[in-house]
């Protein structure tokens, strides 16, 4: 276990007796609210758990490392780009998928780019957001999305 998690877990900790010294009913109502929570995710995150392997089991890890590697950078980044601005994909599946393509050797880069465009980029939902926003605006969002996308996958792979 790294310090970081320890930290995490000696705040929640700390915080939590707290909470208890000042409201004992309040902390423990909020426990059963977030028991009831996780409960309501677990559907989900054994779905995540079932995609990431349906992934790595029907592409191999060759494959990954041949388009996404650092053979090509410069293609594999923007086919990843592409490829994560029209990808509806809820970003807590597509922090393990993308930390599992790195460990199976997908460069950072296109990782990189592949996440932060399946976050900020929104080609799927484009029209609903035409509709709401109007076509410039989307445009211009999309746009600039897809560029500071590319700009922060480059700028990883510097500090990589």
């Amino acid at each position: 276990m790294d310090i970081f998690t320890i930290v995490f877990y000696v705040i929640a900790v700390v915080l939590t007796v707290i909470s208890l010294v000042k409201d004992k009913k309040k902390t423990f109502a909020a426990m059963k609210k977030s028991k009831g929570m996780m409960g309501n995710m677990l559907s989900d995150i054994v779905a995540i758990i079932f995609m990431i392997g349906l992934v790595l089991t029907f592409i191999p890890p060759e494959m990954i490392k041949s388009v996404l590697g650092s053979a090509n950078t410069l293609m594999s980044t923007v086919v990843a780009a592409l490829v994560g601005s029209i990808t509806l994909i809820p970003a807590f599946v597509a922090f393990p998928l993308v930390g599992s393509l790195v460990d199976v050797g997908a460069s950072i880069i296109p990782a990189v780019a592949f996440l932060t465009t399946l976050t900020m980029v929104g080609v799927v939902t484009f029209p609903l957001e035409k509709k709401e926003f109007g076509t410039k605006f989307t445009l211009v969002r999309n746009g600039l999305s897809f560029g500071f996308a590319i700009m922060i996958a480059l700028t990883m792979g510097v500090f990589q």
